[in-house]
């Protein structure tokens, strides 16, 4: 067997090997070159079949075109604007410094120490590993719907290269309310005489409900069949997540570079341009502009607490995932610090922009109210953007192509993450699916659902799935991961882990985050959350009761997991009381830690040496050590 000619846990913040006592040290650093590739290769070395990055920074490339994605700019904008525009950012803010940050370390360094994906690492507790299934069921189901988002992507791309763009005049069939979207028409008036009650709507916006959609009027009415051109979409869709993933890392990773990079640009072109749109200061203001009033409603700070997840992807296992197909000594703590900077920076990048555009349509139809401009959801993305793309005086075509080819990427990027981190959940429970087999089951499985989403009342379904299936799930399991590894496993065990690995030591803010504040913060919002919860609507409708039916079932099944799997960790584990088999469900693994023997053998003799203080503490004495050391 050959071992490790390096000990990552002696690795400096540059993510280089320094100095060493043990005697595999004294082989040469680089001298893994050959070694590493061979155990990629092989199915039965030291990693198994599990491969790793070919490079660091495919896994950084990654990561940024995960996390910055469809929650930047899609959903980043039309939360700000349900929420106060400004008065959004503060509490963003804050919760990114408390929540989303301490998480994405966190989940970065759980996933890279033990070599495992989202369900497996929970071979920490292993009664908690419901946690895990349940965000594999949940990050399955939103990729379904992300998927539907690009199928859209795609046919404004496609009708991108018609002159003029088919959303930037009214037709007759759409009603007098209607007003062009495009600049320098014979007339920028509504097509008709209208009443005092009639809302005046933009062509973008009649184009995207009564074209793409093709939206029923109420969801009583039935979802539909599913419109053919947006099925072709979707089938391009998950053909590309397919081809991407279908080698694992080593083929996502190569794409990651177009798939991070990309974006920017475009999104630095219209930033430009929504600049220099009358009236888009406007909606700039309005949008650094806080209202006190909103940061302390409660419901505000829950919104900034979902947005921060959607945003950076975390409590996913999306990132514990991608993390684990890392070497141990790769400097995490720099990768997490670059992703959420730049997501944050991102977020507000399309804020600015979307606001800007939002300002100017304000300007247009005569109206100071930037918030009742156009209605929130999926369809900002949809209405806003095309809107401003139309009133491009030169070429619009070319930059409604690269727009929509950028929101296509981005939407790629985030789904070859969620679809890769299925395949690794099931992967690690049947190491001989292949991984194109595997790929290919979850793409053929997931366009069928995903159908369901590009039907005339499609958009009744994705609101649905993403309240009950994505926003709650999410914030329960999140909860449960952090009181897991924070409490049960103990900050202090996995601050000694990132020392080890690391080589370095923990500062004061992470052990606050990971120990208090941020479970309990958390916390605190879930329990507002449900203290005040109010139905589900789309439209201003309220669905129908087999809806929501439908929703509490999505949502009781990612969160039963929890009790379900506990249940059954404990009569599995051996013990003669009813006592020793709850402990011991709730202690690592016997073979929890790094995945390399020799480095597990050290790990596990440093862990013993450190445990054996604190044998006998009371149950507080206890909980205070694993938090605060």
């Amino acid at each position: 067997m050959k071992t490790s000619q390096r000990n990552p846990g002696f690795v400096g913040d540059d993510g280089n090997s320094t100095t060493s006592t043990l005697a595999m040290s004294s082989l040469p650093a680089e001298t893994t070159t050959e070694d590493e590739q061979e155990a990629d290769k092989s199915t039965g070395g030291r990693q198994g079949e599990r491969a790793t990055w070919g490079k660091g920074v495919e896994f950084l490339m990654s990561c940024i075109a995960m996390s910055v994605g469809l929650g930047n700019v899609w959903r980043f904008p039309f939360t700000a604007l349900d929420n106060g525009g400004g008065a959004f950012l503060i509490p963003y803010l804050i919760v990114l410094f408390l929540i989303g940050k301490p998480i994405y370390y966190l989940e970065m360094v759980i996933g890279q120490f033990s070599s495992r994906g989202s369900v497996k690492v929970f071979d920490l507790c292993p009664a908690m590993k419901g946690v895990g299934i349940g965000q594999a069921f949940q990050v399955f189901m939103l990729s379904t719907y992300y998927a539907s988002l690009v199928a859209i992507f795609c046919r404004y791309f496609v009708d991108s290269f018609h002159s003029p763009l088919p959303w930037a005049t009214c037709r007759d069939e759409w009603g007098k309310n209607c007003i062009n979207a495009a600049p320098s028409e014979p007339s920028d008036e509504p097509n008709g005489t209208l009443n005092n009650t009639d809302r005046i709507i933009s062509s973008s916006e009649l184009y995207y409900v009564k074209e793409v959609l093709r939206e029923k009027d109420q969801i009583a009415d039935g979802i539909g069949l599913p419109n053919w051109d947006l099925v072709i979409g979707l089938f391009v869709s998950w053909l590309c997540v397919f081809l991407i993933i279908r080698r694992g890392v080593k083929s996502s990773g190569k794409a990651s570079y177009f798939l991070a990079l990309f974006p920017y640009v475009i999104m630095g072109v219209l930033l430009i341009r929504a600049v220099t749109l009358p009236g888009s200061l406007d909606g700039i203001y309005y949008f650094i502009k806080p209202n006190w009033g909103k940061i302390l409603d409660p419901k505000v700070w829950y919104a900034a607490v979902t947005q921060c997840f959607y945003s950076l992807s975390v409590c996913f296992g999306n990132i514990i995932m991608y993390a684990s197909y890392n070497k141990f000594g790769h400097n995490v703590h720099r990768d997490a610090t670059i992703v959420t900077a730049l997501d944050t920076a991102t977020s507000l990048l399309a804020g600015f922009t979307i606001f800007g555009i939002l300002g100017h349509l304000a300007h247009e139809i005569g109206t100071d109210d930037i918030g009742k401009v156009v209605k929130g959801g999926a369809g900002l993305a949809f209405i806003s953007y095309p809107d401003a793309i139309a009133k491009f005086k030169q070429l619009p075509q070319i930059f409604s192509v690269l727009f929509f080819l950028m929101l296509f990427v981005l939407g790629i990027g985030s789904n070859i993450a969620m679809t890769s981190c299925t395949v690794t959940a099931i992967r690690d429970r049947f190491p001989n699916f292949k991984q194109w087999q595997c790929s290919l089951l979850i793409a053929v499985v997931s366009f069928f659902i995903g159908l369901m989403y590009i039907t005339p009342g499609g958009q009744y379904m994705l609101t649905l799935v993403d309240f009950f299936g994505a926003s709650m799930i999410a914030l329960v399991l999140g909860i449960a991961e952090l009181y897991t590894i924070g409490w049960i496993y103990g900050t202090d065990r996995l601050c000694k882990d990132i020392e080890f690995m690391l080589g370095r030591k923990v500062g004061l803010y992470w052990r606050l985050c990971w120990g208090i504040f941020t479970p309990l913060i958390m916390t605190i919002i879930l329990i507002y959350f449900y203290a005040t919860y109010e139905p589900l609507i789309y439209n201003n409708q309220a669905y129908p009761a087999w809806a929501y039916g439908i929703g509490w079932s999505i949502t009781a099944f990612g969160v039963i997991q929890l009790p379900l799997w506990m249940l059954v960790a404990i009569i599995r584990e051996p013990g003669n009381t009813l006592g020793e088999k709850i402990c011991g469900a709730f202690r690592p693994k016997k073979n929890w830690g790094p995945s390399d023997p020799l480095l597990r053998e050290q790990y596990n003799k440093q862990i013993e040496h450190e445990l054996m203080p604190k044998r006998g503490q009371g149950f507080w004495a206890s909980i205070k050590q694993n938090i605060m050391g």
